[in-house]
């Protein structure tokens, strides 16, 4: 018989530029991770030997992020040594897929309480270290002949299909901004932050977010992908992704505590919201970013609910483009997508942004009153991951 997981608490990071000088480049990526996984079990009175597993997202797992960063996390928090933990590649989507590991294993009977999460430190292992030649395989290039492309060039792709002109995107980007400030300012990310110790100063808030952001300023960005090898082949593509409308380089990191409703009335936690359901799907992988849009369906149609139904939808903003597109064909709210802005403002640190998200979507159903929520990722190499979730 089947159990019930539910998510108990949520904790991140604040987000850091993740480029040298960024206010966490100079932490430790597993460290970055002890700091939530500690947080965890503080926050919620656990010793660390009632934890069954650890699951953690990092895409790029080379450098100070090899080795199984997920476990020398779990020493480096002070763990009991009895306590396994293992690291998880789906690329952006790495810690919601670690969050659905844990909680698939809870409703199996595998576990009874797992902490879920993710960290990258981009400042420290840049992005596309781990890359090391695998799209040169020969079959991959005999199936795709003409190569696939970086996310960037997809993020274009997917704006000249769905006709997002260059002012569609930078509106979209500004707002993101604008949102993240006044939650910022609001205290609604109050919750899930967990202050970071640098050289002796907290860092306490977001440094991705920026309140100042204008149409002006957007507007004179220059695209970022587009080269002359690209232009040459997409020939009717306009070029208008730039770092504006995209995501930042970020540093963070993220946890969730799940476990079965059981375990936590056992243990006098308040369960604050259930897992309902789940979906993760491929998708054109030359298209790439599009994966959500058949995720969120396939989500739906396993729930019997309808995009009606939904009370929040946190949707990665990797590129303005994607959500964009996502809102288009399920004919979304707008006013339910990201209403506390997005990654294009509270940056993607790709292993931990799963999990971000989902903090991101608990606290904002709470604050609302509202009741199911979904959260949905665009990940490398044309995939997906959905989950739905239910406010108890």
């Amino acid at each position: 018989m089947s159990r019930t997981a539910v998510i108990v608490d949520v904790v991140r990071t604040p987000s850091g530029r993740g480029k040298p000088g960024g206010a966490l480049s100079g932490v430790h990526p597993i460290d970055l991770a002890a700091l939530v996984l500690r947080s965890v079990l503080e926050r919620n009175g656990l010793e660390s030997t009632q934890i069954d597993d650890v699951l953690l997202g990092c895409v790029s797992q080379v450098g100070d992020q090899g080795m199984n960063v997920a476990r020398h996390a779990v020493l480096a928090a002070g763990f009991d040594e009895s306590v396994p933990a293992t690291t998880i590649d789906r690329q952006c989507g790495s810690s919601q897929q670690a969050a659905h590991f844990a909680a698939q294993g809870v409703i199996a009977g595998a576990y009874d309480i797992v902490i879920a999460g993710g960290v990258e430190s981009m400042s420290r292992v840049p992005l596309g270290s781990s890359r090391a030649g695998g799209t040169r395989s020969p079959l991959l290039r005999e199936r795709y002949p003409e190569g696939l492309v970086n996310q960037g060039v997809s993020a274009e792709l997917i704006a000249q299909r769905w006709g997002l002109s260059r002012e569609v995107l930078d509106a979209y980007a500004m707002e993101s901004h604008r949102r993240a400030a006044d939650a910022a300012s609001d205290g609604l990310f109050s919750s899930q932050l967990i202050p970071v110790e640098v050289d002796g100063s907290l860092v306490t808030a977001d440094e991705t977010v920026r309140a100042e952001t204008t149409m002006e300023g957007l507007s004179g960005l220059a695209p970022a992908f587009r080269t002359e090898e690209m232009a040459a082949r997409f020939t009717d593509v306009d070029w208008r992704i730039t770092p504006g409308n995209s995501s930042p380089l970020t540093d963070g990191a993220s946890a969730a505590l799940i476990m079965s409703e059981e375990k936590a009335i056992e243990l006098g936690l308040r369960p604050r919201a259930r897992f309902v359901s789940f979906a993760v799907v491929g998708d054109d992988p030359l298209m790439m970013l599009t994966g959500p849009i058949p995720a969120t369906r396939r989500l739906l149609e396993r729930s019997k609910l309808t995009i009606d139904d939904l009370d929040a939808y946190e949707v990665n903003e990797a590129f303005a483009s994607v959500p964009l597109a996502w809102a288009h064909d399920l004919r979304a709210d707008p006013e339910r997508l990201n209403a506390w802005g997005g990654a294009i403002a509270l940056g993607h640190a790709l292993g931990s942004s799963g999990t971000r998200l989902l903090g991101t979507l608990l606290a904002s159903l709470e604050e609302s009153g509202g009741r199911y929520g979904l959260q949905t990722m665009c990940e490398g190499g044309g995939m997906a991951n959905a989950t739905l979730i239910e406010r108890l």
